[in-house]
């Protein structure tokens, strides 16, 4: 241990320092005291304070900023816990919020040349009290700041809204000299000269328990009574308590509020006492854990300062004689290894310990697990709770009828039990059903595998079909009775492979005239799913040389396209019949491309011969794409068969082909590049995009079709991208494999599979996690989920996100997320233009409506019915403009 006393640190003629304040990041302390005519406080720097070496540096300020703002005594100065602001108190009955600005350094006023390093500027004046401010304490979310006066009351300050009141605690009947917070934000206790120890319960304000008994015999003699609560929120330290007619500081137990323990030795009246921040650690001898306390020291009139730790029955250290007065004021340091304490006398001293004399601070992770165990709940979340809780009270008439709705609702609900396999989420955010718009390929349970006299497999290809829907599964069935309806595309579970594989010959088999037409009809309804999201694949076989980039066949098992066959779909309400090698020349064989009216036709109304094999086909109302084997695509109007286009070449043979209703087409190479086109304007879209960036930890590409317009690339493990035209590249949409979707990914539960963000999220694991995890974790996952039914345009997934998110901030914060979400949805309300009020629709859904669900929510929350008055007011004002 090292006890520093720094001349320097002193205020105008050595006048009295009331008190003082550590940073919470520890750069920096305030001393706030008497100053030349009025009030003073000072901001110094901590580094000439603990180093020798510093302090001798001319270079480095051990003085930042003086302000001289308060026209009488500051007697008390208190930094929020983030460190934003600095709080200060006076007999000028003010309470001054100060914030540091970046206006650089300045010459102090009257101060005889000196300069001040910072500047902290006043940014609030609140000043309700009408008495003397003789403590301060924030509390441990910054939400609330408590100012306790000579006028006998205690006021909660809005930290959020400065000046705003929350509420003025009366019950002490002398003044108040000390406020201290619960760091659980459950109470705020008080101290007064009326032998009274209060505590006030934060929900509704009201008194929890009034302590009495060990200030009998105590006298008005202390300046301040600045009491402090564990960081473990179990022990309550008073200043000032007697006990057998000695000095004590009275331990008060939050289990019951007993007062059967207290800290004893001191000579004379105990003035201040101050927690160490940190929950403390240190190993026993012989233990295999280890012992956690808390740290504390006690400051007294006796020009003494006692440092204790509630594992020992003795204090671990007595600092004696380092001041001439009464000690005023204690602060520790953000990493408990030192700290300050000043006195009457006007001196500042600083006392350092080591790891070894006081312990090893907990981790954040090792608090909030400890918090978890004695109030069931991490600090971190139960803060974010109480930072925006606000008056209990009912002040809306509206809200007192929206909870009368809710309890009845509950009671009804009672009466009618759920089923087992109900999980929803968010009782106010229903799903309402949605068409699927994503198409599920089902291959078949037989592929042909050829072996080359190379050694090389050759696997036949073959085409791949949608998965029949609900609505035409029954006529699909009677249509194409040799497809086996019962097989699944994937599963999330490892299974055995039902894929039967035929062995032919190891050479080649010339190819054989046709000896009879047979038609293998694969039928896909267009009119069942959006424009973009329909795809039929024809497999690349073996590609000589290397081994493929994209290994398909491992994917996805191919159809048998049998040879001979002519392999048929449907288009809009028309019929096309592609039939490979059914005429021989003299150079080859030739494809025919025929198009039917009608599905039962069977004269074609045009068609075409291709030099080349087929190996994939798609088509929309107007168009008709066939990508062949001599890297060429061909299109064709699909009403006479005219090329309005020239054959396109691409560099390798086409492993996925997709057409939108608006003639783009995308193409995907066996080797990883991606070309898009316009068809109908004759423009390229996207140009050689490589995939092959996106094949990580072995992960395979399981479909690539349009959606929306844009490429969305799903992996066989699951995660799936969307490129983006606008910014270029790739987008994530979903990675199961990423630790947030592990750890929230139970909140995906209850919504339909059939969605589009949802069918992409199968693989996402749904089981509830055990660990304690910060409420930002949740709110960050939200935050994707929702921009990525944004990216989706998947309207019903963006409001069941967006009510999610709400639900989420409703309980955990924080309050400008809520406003922002708010502010956006509410719009330009005075503005009438055309141009304007389309800005009042998200993807088809009216933003005014999200306003209204939203705040139907806010409503059933007490804590935010002022947020709620506020917003509903100004949509009522905009529902009155005019569009």
């Amino acid at each position: 241990m090292i006890v520093l006393k720094p001349i320097w640190v002193k205020h105008e003629d050595n006048k009295p320092i009331f008190s003082v304040d550590i940073h919470p990041k520890g750069g920096r302390f305030a001393t706030g005291g008497q100053g030349g005519q009025g009030g003073r406080i000072v901001i110094w720097s901590i580094a000439p304070v603990l180093s020798a070496d510093d302090e001798s540096d001319s270079k480095t300020p051990k003085q930042l900023c003086q302000m001289d703002n308060h026209l009488a005594c500051v007697n008390v100065v208190r930094w929020s816990c983030q460190g934003h602001f600095l709080a200060s108190g006076g007999d000028d009955k003010l309470v001054m919020i100060w914030k540091l600005t970046g206006e650089g350094s300045s010459t102090i006023f009257g101060g005889g040349g000196k300069v001040n390093i910072e500047t902290w500027k006043c940014v609030f004046t609140l000043n309700a009290h009408t008495g003397d401010v003789l403590d301060l304490a924030w509390a441990s979310h910054d939400g609330w700041l408590a100012s306790g006066s000579v006028d006998n009351t205690i006021i909660i300050w809005n930290a959020h809204k400065f000046p705003e009141k929350i509420a003025v605690l009366k019950g002490h009947t002398a003044m108040v000299k000390g406020v201290t917070w619960d760091p659980v934000g459950k109470y705020i206790a008080s101290q007064s000269d009326d032998k009274t120890l209060r505590v006030w319960r934060t929900a509704d304000w009201t008194q929890q328990e009034i302590v009495s008994d060990a200030f009998a015999e105590c006298s008005a003699t202390t300046h301040v009574l600045r009491l402090s609560w564990s960081p473990d929120g179990q022990y309550l330290v008073s200043a000032h308590a007697m006990n057998g007619g000695g000095p004590t500081a009275q331990i008060i137990e939050r289990d019951g509020w007993k007062q059967d323990k207290d800290f004893v030795g001191h000579r004379k009246a105990v003035t201040c006492v101050r927690f160490n921040s940190n929950i403390l650690k240190k190993f026993s001898p012989g233990s295999p854990k280890p012992q956690q306390y808390c740290c504390c020291a006690i400051g007294s009139r006796d020009r003494s300062i006692s440092v204790w730790l509630t594992s020992l029955k003795r204090p671990l250290v007595v600092v004696k004689d380092v001041f001439d007065d009464s000690v005023l004021d204690i602060s520790w340091s953000s990493n408990g290894l030192y700290l300050l304490a000043c006195s009457w006398d006007g001196s500042v001293v600083c006392i350092i310990f080591t790891s070894e004399e006081i312990g090893v601070p907990l981790s954040t992770a090792e608090k909030n697990s400890l918090y978890e165990r004695m109030y069931g709940k991490s600090l971190q979340r139960n803060l974010l709770n109480q930072s925006f809780s606000g008056s209990q009270i009912i002040e809306n008439p509206e809200i007192l009828c929206a909870m009368e709705e809710v309890n009845t609702a509950e009671r009804r609900s009672q009466e009618v039990p759920m089923e087992e396999d109900e999980a929803p989420i968010f009782v106010n955010t229903p799903i309402q059903e949605e068409l699927n718009t994503s198409s599920v390929l089902v291959p078949v349970n037989q592929q042909v595998e050829t072996r080359l006299p190379s050694g090389k497999r050759r696997i036949t290809p073959m085409f791949l079909k949608p998965a029949p829907s609900t609505a035409v599964a029954s006529k699909e069935t009677t249509e194409a009775p040799t497809i086996n309806e019962t097989s699944q595309f994937s599963s999330s579970s490892p299974s055995k492979s039902k894929i039967v594989v035929v062995q032919e010959s190891s050479m080649e088999k010339p190819s054989q005239p046709l000896q009879k037409s047979e038609t293998a009809i694969v039928n896909k309804v267009m009119s069942s799913c959006p424009p973009g999201m329909q795809i039929n694949q024809l497999l690349c076989s073996e590609v000589p040389g290397d081994l493929p980039i994209v290994k398909f066949i491992d994917l996805m098992e191919p159809l048998k396209m049998p040879a001979g066959k002519s392999v048929m779909k449907r288009s809009s309400k028309m019929k096309i019949q592609v039939t490979n090698s059914c005429q021989s020349v003299s150079k080859g064989t030739l494809s025919r491309l025929e198009v039917f009216k009608n599905e039962e036709d069977k004269q074609p109304i045009w068609e075409t011969y291709i030099g080349s094999a087929v190996r994939c086909i798609e088509g929309n109302r107007k168009l008709i794409v066939a990508c062949c084997e001599d890297l060429s695509i061909n299109t064709y109007l699909i009403t006479s068969g005219a090329k309005p286009l020239p054959p396109l070449l691409i560099e390798d043979v086409v492993a996925a082909l997709s057409l939108s209703e608006t003639g783009n087409c995308l193409v995907l190479t066996k080797t990883g590049l991606m070309h898009m086109w316009n068809l109908e304007q004759g423009k390229s879209v996207l140009n050689r995009i490589s995939v092959r960036s996106l094949l990580s930890n072995k992960a395979n590409v399981s479909n690539c079709i349009l959606s929306s317009e844009k490429p969305l690339l799903t992996l066989s493990d699951g995660r799936a991208y969307m490129y983006s035209l606008d910014l270029g590249t790739w987008i994530l949409l979903t990675n199961p494999l990423d630790p947030l979707s592990r750890s929230s990914g139970a909140l995906t539960k209850g919504v339909l599979h059939n969605l589009p963000l949802a069918s992409l999220q199968k693989g996402m694991p749904s089981h509830l996690q055990n660990e304690a995890l910060p409420s930002g974790v949740t709110l960050s996952f939200l935050e994707a989920q929702l921009i990525s039914s944004s990216v989706l345009r998947s309207a019903t997934e963006f409001r069941h996100w967006l009510l999610a998110t709400v639900n989420h901030l409703l309980e955990k914060g924080p309050e400008c997320r809520l406003r922002s979400i708010l502010d956006d949805l509410i719009g330009p309300i005075h503005s009438s233009s055309k141009e304007s009020s389309q800005k009042y629709d998200i993807m088809g859904l009216s933003k005014k409506k999200l306003l209204n669900e939203i705040l139907s929510l806010i409503k059933m929350k007490l804590p935010w019915q002022r947020l709620y008055k506020e917003y509903s007011e100004q949509l009522a004002l905009a529902n009155e403009l005019p569009l």
